[in-house]
């Protein structure tokens, strides 16, 4: 079943923290679901609130590396954006996120919250 909140939006992969589910294991699942990639190496870069059709949590985390080849199995469509391009992305989340990630912001407890 699809959940489209914003059809046709350049957005970063994502996905929801299933009952019983740690984060990683969301992490793992959506990757696997999303992506058919299985993550060797992860951290997380920020954690934001953010407000779209509720108040939501949203963990960003860097892949640093994986095992399998990226595939598309969820989205109409796979882009690589370059990182001096963030404007193309379409949730100021995501750009806010990527942006954290690129200056070497780490999560100190507080997060970067929006």
């Amino acid at each position: 079943m699809t959940k489209p909140v914003m059809p046709g939006a350049l957005a970063i992969p994502g996905g929801h923290v299933e009952a019983g589910e740690s984060l990683d294991e969301a992490l793992r699942r959506e990757l696997k679901e999303e992506l058919n990639i299985v993550p060797r190496a992860h951290r997380l870069v920020c954690v934001h609130l953010h407000r779209s059709q509720e108040l939501r949590r949203l963990h960003y985390f860097a892949i640093d590396a994986w095992d399998g080849d990226i595939e598309n199995h969820e989205a109409a469509s796979l882009h690589w954006v370059p990182v001096d391009d963030l404007d193309r992305l379409d949730l100021a989340v995501d750009r806010l996120a990527v942006s954290s990630f690129l200056a070497g912001a780490s999560f100190s407890g507080q997060g970067c919250s929006t």
